[in-house]
């Protein structure tokens, strides 16, 4: 087996930000290669743990663009040129983390991707992200130019990892790859159950922005006249606000979001998602979750540990409310997703696509 003291590696991420999903996945790889250089398009000083921001980030020149901290999607249009300027000559491996445009990085070096999903700006949200009518016609020569962009850049890569099965089954659709499935981590250590009792009501944890429809969520208790609390922030935050009903908390830390999820009835998570951490974080706390049967869900709720629903959440937080589902269960299916077991698995896999790639390279 390669020693990591063999090889040099860098690691390309399309923008940090804040600390969310993407960003926890970062820090164990950062646990496992505590040399690596890291590229992102931008870095936000400050914002992410200290595990992250000890190791060297060079950043591109969309870093000096005003306000990209927090209207980075307005560069989209300068993103793919921005990405191919790093200069990552001198290292083994290049692994990326793409969900825009990292997965295009120009490199001579073995390079490992690992996949959150295919630009979902230009293929699975565009009605998200551009509108329709006439914004969505003003916007098409940038799609199709970002749509060829992501097409003409996919033989850069050599191996796909893909977070979820319903990303593998994007990347097959979108690129005509093979990819291997390769799960997120949950932080089992910080997320656990507490001897509290559960209370009678529901919890929805997100950004507060289109696609995480959490405004279902409250539709479907205000239906049933279930209480319901909100945990977060986002761009669609006075629309969400403006539906009434729920018990809207804001932004929180990891310690309130862990309490919440260890006395919630259960986690409603309505939204389709690349993969989605937030119902495996309830589950490691204990926490039944009802979810829609799409997405990143399906990988991570069973009929053991929830309720998974095609049409009707009212629907199905009745059925859920006619069943008991142990705790017990619920922490024993999120242990499939822990820290410890993912940081093995992407070492094991970027040192195996690594020894292949060498091998190869002497046969010819």
């Amino acid at each position: 087996m390669i020693r990591d003291s063999s090889y040099r590696i860098a690691i390309v991420k399309d923008f940090l930000p804040v600390m969310r999903g993407a960003e926890k996945v970062l820090e164990a790889w950062c646990e496992v290669w505590p040399r690596a250089e890291i590229f992102a398009l931008f870095h936000t000083p400050g914002a992410l743990t200290p595990t992250i921001e000890s190791h060297p980030i060079r950043t591109s020149f969309l870093q000096r663009f005003p306000a990209i901290h927090s209207k980075y999607p307005n560069y989209l249009p300068f993103m793919p040129s921005a990405i191919e300027t790093f200069d990552l000559r001198g290292y083994d491996v290049v692994l990326s983390m793409s969900q825009c445009v990292a997965k295009g990085a120009v490199t001579d070096a073995l390079h490992v991707c690992y996949c959150l999903t295919p630009m979902r700006y230009v293929w699975d949200m565009v009605d998200e992200y551009f509108g329709t009518g006439l914004k969505r016609a003003l916007a098409a020569p940038l799609i199709r130019y970002l749509r060829n962009w992501d097409v003409a850049t996919v033989p850069r890569v050599h191996r796909w990892l893909a977070i979820s099965n319903e990303v593998k089954d994007r990347i097959r659709r979108r690129y005509d790859r093979p990819s291997e499935v390769l799960f997120p981590p949950g932080d089992d250590a910080f997320y656990t159950p507490a001897d509290v009792p559960r209370e009678d009501w529901y919890l929805a944890v997100g950004a507060l922005v289109p696609y995480k429809r959490l405004d279902r969520a409250i539709e479907a208790c205000r239906a049933l006249g279930r209480k319901i609390k909100v945990i977060g922030t986002g761009s669609h935050e006075k629309r969400f606000r403006a539906l009434g009903y729920a018990e809207f908390l804001g932004w929180q830390p990891g310690e309130v979001i862990r309490d919440h999820y260890r006395r919630c009835r259960a986690l409603l998570f309505p939204g389709e998602e690349d993969f989605g951490i937030v119902p495996v974080e309830a589950q490691l706390c204990g926490a039944p979750v009802v979810a829609l049967a799409k997405g990143g869900a399906l990988d991570t709720v069973t009929e053991q540990t929830g309720v998974l629903y095609r049409d009707s959440l009212t629907e199905a937080i009745r059925a859920f409310e006619a069943r008991r589902i142990d705790p017990a269960a619920c922490r024993a299916n999120a242990l499939r997703f822990t820290r410890e077991g993912h940081k093995r698995e992407i070492r094991e896999a970027v040192e195996r696509a690594l020894e292949e790639h060498r091998r190869d390279s002497r046969q010819h």
